[in-house]
Formats: structure tokens, sequence, C-alpha cells
């Protein structure tokens, strides 16, 4: 029998997060908005005390005060999007990365177009840093949450974001 999945809401600068997850992993967080926004399923609990430490440190990481997250996940997926998703963190907080860059972390240096696909299923955003992935020109790209949710969220780690392209790119 596989655990239940608890799942809770919390209120946010960019709206109301999805939380969902076992009582001792975070398995999703979900925006109000963009192409990758969901609901919890019908057989889920909702249950707000699992995610205590998720909302701590979410909320820190608003305030600006957290740049690095300690939690514990279950990524559910493919070996390369979960091997794409390990990588995320590894783009620093403040910067961000191509999805070429990320290829290469990830031995796959001609999969440009599979790291963007993974990329854009991560079911962890903020806390897997996909926001930090942007097109080899600058262009800020599709995201999840949509990307006005993508510039805010950049923008809190000191990127400096014009318009679709970003003055500080780093390949």
């Amino acid at each position: 029998m596989t655990n239940p999945l608890y799942f809770t809401h919390m209120d946010s600068p960019v709206g109301a997060l999805l939380l969902a997850g076992e009582k001792y992993a975070l398995h999703y967080v979900s925006f109000p908005g963009g192409n990758k926004a969901f609901s919890p399923q019908e057989d889920w609990i909702e249950n707000a005390k699992p995610f205590d430490e998720v909302k701590r440190q979410l909320g820190a990481y608003f305030a600006g005060k957290l740049e690095v997250f300690d939690l514990p996940l279950k990524l559910k997926g493919t070996a390369f999007q979960k091997k794409i998703w390990q990588a995320l963190p590894t783009i620093e907080f403040g910067k961000t990365k191509s999805y070429g860059w990320l290829a290469q972390q990830v031995d796959s240096p001609k999969a440009s177009r599979a790291v963007g696909a993974a990329n854009g299923a991560n079911p962890i955003p903020i806390i897997l840093p996909c926001h930090r992935v942007i097109g080899a020109n600058g262009a800020l790209t599709g995201f999840g949450g949509g990307l006005p949710t993508k510039k805010f969220l950049l923008e809190l780690e000191g990127v400096n974001v014009e318009g679709e392209q970003l003055n500080l790119f780093s390949a």
C-alpha cells in the first residue's frame, strides 16, 4: 500500500501555492496559474501539518533570507527527468544557466530540447529552481507558472530582468 498524499495551500507573493506530498517528503509545488498549474487529486487528504517546514523555508525564501532549500523530496519521473531535476539546485541563487549548460551537466550535451522538456515537467518548482534556466540567447522562455512568475522569482534573487532578455547571463 502506498502512503497517502497530503496537501495544503500556502499564500505567497506569486499567489496561493499548492503543496502536496507524503508525511515526510514533498512531491509537488504548483503555482495558481500558468500552463502547469493543477489542483489536488480526489484521493489526496487536506492536512497542513506535514508542510510546516516547507512553508517556513518558502517563507524565508520569499523574504530574501534563504538561498538554498533543505527539504526531503520525492521525485516521480523518468530517470532522465530525475537527473535534470537533481541538477537544478547546482544553479546558484541569483544566477541563470542555459538549457545547453544543463544538458552538459548531465552528460547529454546534444539534448537541450529534452532538457527543456524535463525542466518544464519539474514537479517541485522554486525548491528545484527551474526558473533559473533560460534560453541560450538570454530569453526567459516558457515557465509552468507563467513568465510573470519567472520574472518575479529571478528579480527576487537579484537577477536584472529587462523585458524578455536578461542582462546578466552566464552560459
